[in-house]
């Protein structure tokens, strides 16, 4: 009988294996449960691949996705291995050849879907297969979808549970790339795993090189230098199947050989566009997250996340496609406040209130990934429960460090009011509690008479919140992850509060944190441009410097406040400063910051989303092709827009001669009707141009 390592050689051709694949195999051969976590191109599928071949019986593998277990069959089958798969995409004869095949024992792996699978007909027929040829095992592959708090949780998965108490004798393999303790837990419970060998690998790819840019308003231009620095494939992530059709289309004009990939697509031009990107015949593929798990091209070299990912896990799955063959690459994340209220609308779309907080939850963990000063590596191991000591030399934090202070006096005091607070509560609390913050909530606890109360207002909140997030990535305080971020304290935290520990923190040399900054930067380069345009349309609009960064450091959020700064005595705006205003209404609305009390004419999400486009320079008809809405809709996006003073640039829209003509007609014959405003004109102007340029015309005329 060949040994472990000859049996490796023999079938799949290594020489050793890769960290923790044996002790997983071992434990499968001796017919054990086991719960694999092995990091993106860990080489997991072998832990249950290589038993299946070396123990009587078939291997039963649970796949998500069509892709996924089509590409690994082939591999085996180019191996000389039996494999297969049953799924919608074979014909009913072809369903029946395989099913035979696996009754003569020509088979040793079956990937199946689960939904297939759960099925009755499906469970009858592996009722008949354990009955005539024996399965070895269960392989549940992606086993992160079980968990409802995994990045990607699945109801279908869930059901899997039932395979234990329908096959009790059968060992259990769940095998994912990532997964927290509190989801490999989850996992263990859900599938009724007893006594499980679990093999956690390391989930540190020391080849990966992390970086977070901040995305500039021409962020298109700035990820097309970003390609041509780059040498080899790449695989560019969007969050909506617009925005890659956008992409792609941008990128083949400027002459780069890219492809989009989404759910949106027939599943023929998905395999298409993937196997031209796996065999090099183009260098990108510009794809959702549908662009996902299992995808085996070794040589990416780079991965950019256009947009903000949704949560850590996700990031870690796809960033970690880069460099799956060992050699260095690099994962670029663009970090745009914008992207935040994107995200944040597909959460409201959720139904179920628990899976828009766990979403949310996540999400502030990829800001603060953003913002943070720390290593990125240690940050990323910190989540999934790995302690690394920092200083990776591999992410720009650490080839580019900040500056580190001794903030241990403030560490005692942050995590003994956590102690005094009995550890129910999260960063927001705690520091108002640590500043002598006022409101119900302190009243209501009886937090104002604890004596940490008021013993931090030496320091800002944004000071206190950089060393709460450096507190939790260095592992001197716990952070529940269930929906709810409650500090709790652990041995390390202890340590500190004894003294046994010094706590040092990078920091910003400046007195704001880089989100704040970062903000107050992009607002205030935006207002410097709008205050030239102006000064050459008005003679005599006048606008200091220091005054254009006051707007910038605390964007007003009303009329009122606007004209305070500006030291404005008039009772209306002049049109000078209305283009102004308006520059600062959209920055707030991109920050999602705005006061609806203060200023409830806010564009809707769809009008924001044609105005993004507008500002990237496609005309009327463009827009409505990239939304799939008829131009007419997205001239009434833009005329609410107009009216909302946004900036819109009509003269991109509406020839001028148009507009010299829309204008004179309707001093003729009112504002009233677009219909008679078009007759007049004997129909000269379309009724997009007229509703345009009475958008605006009103906007001047009518107070």
């Amino acid at each position: 009988m060949l040994s472990l390592s000859q049996a490796l050689k023999h079938y799949f051709g290594y020489d050793c294996f890769r960290p923790g694949q044996e002790p997983a195999i071992a434990a499968a051969l001796a017919n054990r449960d086991v719960v694999a976590i092995m990091p993106t191109g860990g080489g997991k599928s072998l832990c249950f691949q290589l038993p299946a071949l070396l123990k009587p019986g078939l291997t039963v593998v649970v796949s998500p996705l069509i892709s996924l277990m089509q590409d690994q069959v082939v591999a085996l089958q180019a191996r000389g291995i039996g494999a297969t798969f049953l799924n919608s995409t074979l014909g009913w004869q072809e369903i029946k050849a395989r099913e035979n095949d696996i009754f003569q024992g020509k088979t040793k792996l079956l990937y199946i879907a689960p939904e297939r699978l759960l099925s009755p007909k499906g469970l009858e027929f592996l009722d008949a297969v354990k009955e005539k040829v024996g399965i070895s095992s269960l392989a549940i592959d992606e086993a992160h979808c079980v968990s409802e708090w995994g990045h990607d949780f699945r109801p279908e998965y869930r059901q899997l549970g039932s395979l234990r108490r329908r096959y009790p004798d059968i060992p259990i393999l769940a095998l994912t790339a990532t997964a927290t303790q509190r989801v490999r837990k989850d996992i263990i419970q859900q599938l009724s795993l007893r006594n499980p060998e679990v093999n956690v690998s390391s989930f540190n790819r020391p080849n990966l090189y992390y970086e977070v840019i901040p995305k500039q308003k021409q962020s298109y231009a700035q990820l097309l230098q970003l390609i041509k620095r780059q040498k080899g494939s790449g695989i560019i992530y969007c969050l909506s199947r617009k925005k890659v059709e956008e992409v792609a289309f941008r990128l083949q004009k400027d002459r780069i050989l890219a492809l989009p990939y989404h759910a949106g697509m027939s599943d023929a031009e998905r395999t298409e566009n993937q196997t031209r990107f796996f065999q090099n015949e183009v260098q990108i593929i510009v794809a959702t997250i549908a662009f996902g798990m299992g995808i085996n091209k070794p040589d990416v070299r780079f991965v950019i996340h256009y947009n903000l990912p949704r949560n850590i896990e996700s990031y870690y799955q796809e960033a970690g496609r880069a460099g799956r063959d060992g050699n260095p690459s690099r994962c670029t994340v663009l970090f745009g406040w914008g992207d935040l209220r994107i995200v944040n609308y597909l959460i409201d779309q959720k139904e179920n209130p628990q899976e828009q907080r766990m979403s949310r939850q996540q999400l502030q963990k990829v800001v603060e990934y953003a913002e943070a000063n720390e290593c990125r590596r240690k940050m990323q191991l910190s989540y999934f429960g790995e302690r690394f000591i920092g200083n990776c030399g591999s992410c720009d934090n650490c080839c580019n460090p900040k500056p580190t202070e001794d903030w241990t006096i403030e560490a005692m005091k942050f995590l003994s009011c956590v102690a005094r607070c009995e550890e129910r509560f999260g960063m927001n609390h705690i520091i108002d509690v640590l500043r002598g913050g006022v409101g119900k909530k302190i009243e209501q606890y009886g937090h104002h008479l604890l004596s940490t109360y008021g013993i931090g207002k030496d320091k800002t909140v944004d000071e206190w919140k950089n060393l709460g997030r450096s507190l939790v990535f260095q592992g001197l305080v716990d952070e529940t992850a269930d929906g709810y971020s409650v500090f709790k304290l652990n041995a390390q935290s202890w340590e500190v509060l004894k003294r046994q520990k010094q706590v040092f923190i990078p920091v910003n040399s400046a007195p704001q944190t880089s989100t704040r900054k970062f903000e107050a930067d992009s607002l205030l380069v935006k207002l410097r441009s709008v205050s030239k345009q102006i000064t050459k349309q008005f003679n005599d609009f006048t606008i200091s410097d220091l005054t254009l960064k006051l707007l910038a450091q605390k964007p007003p959020q009303t009329l009122t406040e606007f004209q305070k700064i500006c030291r404005l005595n008039t009772q209306e705006i002049p049109d000078s400063y209305s283009q102004l205003f308006a520059e600062i209404k959209q920055h707030l609305v991109q920050q999602n910051s705005f006061i609806p009390e203060s200023l409830p004419d806010t564009p809707k999400y769809s009008h924001l989303l044609t105005l993004d486009l507008h500002q990237q320079g496609l005309n009327l008809e463009e827009i409505a092709h990239q939304r799939n809405l008829r131009p007419s809709t997205i001239a009434t996006h833009l005329a609410e827009l107009i009216a909302q003073k946004m900036p819109v640039d009509l003269n991109r829209l509406v020839k001028v001669e148009h507009q010299l003509l829309i204008s004179s007609a309707i001093k003729e014959v009112g504002s009233d009707s677009l219909k008679t405003i078009y007759e007049y004109l004997n129909e000269k102007c379309s009724y997009s141009d007229i509703k345009l340029t009475l958008a605006l015309w009103r906007q001047q005329h009518i107070k």
